[in-house]
């Protein structure tokens, strides 16, 4: 009975945590001027396009740790629409989901002329995930109803939508991820169905040659609650006429804190992450190199999580088609 209760306990928490993250999980990437990754709305802005490619490992030691990588790009269609896709996979231990978006945003030029950043934007993304959990590797002295024994695997879709507005160096975002809640018939044990997240972002940028853009993003998941706030800090400074150098930290924490058991008595401890971006622009590529680590007592490993990001910007070699502005996430 008690190894029935720390399995069954166990396979609860992979699918309440698992949940949390389910999609593409909200990482540091959106630095690296990969907006579009979480706002639909931003496929397009610029009067070219981007491409992003990112790999996330956590862990180095551990068998079977998280990872991630993102495939995306966007273009600009026209004068007022932009289209993007994004491919991603996800694994984290038995648990892997592999998935596709595609994804068509609408840009109203509120005022000024085609060099003035002043757009209202919508984007609508739709795609499809598909989701498995090996627990053919799983064993117990004692069976246990809730393991199946198999690789279980299924699909579903979703719906992301996105609004921004961007007036020169200054940017919010807001977007619903999973709108349709509609979730996946995947364990044995008890689904949930609500896979709703809200996300809200705001920034500026200051300064001409040397550069400071500060910036926030909050992050609330509805089914558990969960609500996160990242703090954001990029300094630029341009070398030459080809290539600029950046660098920042962010600070993400939660609102609502873990208790645990330690020495006789009981604590809590708040998700905390420490992620220093370093990165470099030089004429239309990019490359980023982000690390998180994770603060507190309690934690699975002493090692952070690595994730870098390359990146090609194409369709705007004319300089006089720029934006007259240093918002580098619209202009390329």
């Amino acid at each position: 009975m008690r190894r029935y209760l720390i399995l069954s306990t166990f396979v609860l928490c992979c699918i309440l945590s698992s949940r949390a993250q389910e999609g593409i999980p909200v990482y540091f990437d959106y630095l690296a001027d990969n907006y579009y990754l979480v706002y639909p709305s931003m496929a397009g802005i610029s009067e070219g396009g981007k491409i992003r490619l990112t790999a996330r490992k956590q862990w180095f030691n551990v068998d079977e740790a998280p990872s991630l990588q993102t495939l995306n790009g966007n273009f600009r269609v026209g004068e007022r629409s932009g289209v993007g896709a994004i491919l991603f996979n996800d694994s984290n231990g038995y648990h892997t989901q592999t998935g596709f978006k595609f994804t068509y945003a609408h840009h109203i030029q509120v005022a000024g002329d085609f060099r003035t950043l002043n757009q209202l934007s919508f984007g609508l993304s739709a795609g499809a995930i598909l989701s498995s959990l090996d627990e053919s590797e799983f064993r117990s002295v004692v069976p246990d109803p809730v393991i199946s024994g198999v690789k279980n695997t299924t699909s579903y879709f979703n719906v992301d939508f996105g609004t921004s507005y961007n007036y020169m160096e200054f940017y919010a975002h807001f977007a619903i991820l999973n709108i349709l809640g509609s979730g996946r018939d995947l364990y044995s044990a008890a689904e949930f169905d609500n896979l709703r997240r809200y996300l809200f972002s705001t920034g500026y940028v200051f300064g001409r040659k040397t550069r400071i853009e500060p910036s926030v993003l909050l992050q609330l998941t509805e089914f558990t609650e969960e609500a996160t706030v990242d703090i954001n800090a990029k300094v630029y400074r341009d070398v030459g006429d080809a290539a600029t150098i950046w660098g920042g930290l962010s600070y993400r924490r939660s609102f609502d804190g873990a208790q645990f058991q330690q020495d006789g008595g009981f604590g809590e401890q708040r998700l905390q992450l420490f992620t220093p971006i370093v990165g470099i622009n030089y004429k239309n590529f990019l490359f980023s190199y982000n690390y998180s680590y994770q603060s507190g007592d309690i934690r699975f490993d002493n090692g952070g999580f690595h994730q870098i990001t390359l990146g090609y910007d194409f369709g705007q070699t004319d300089q006089e088609k720029r934006y007259d502005c240093y918002c580098p996430a619209a202009n390329n």
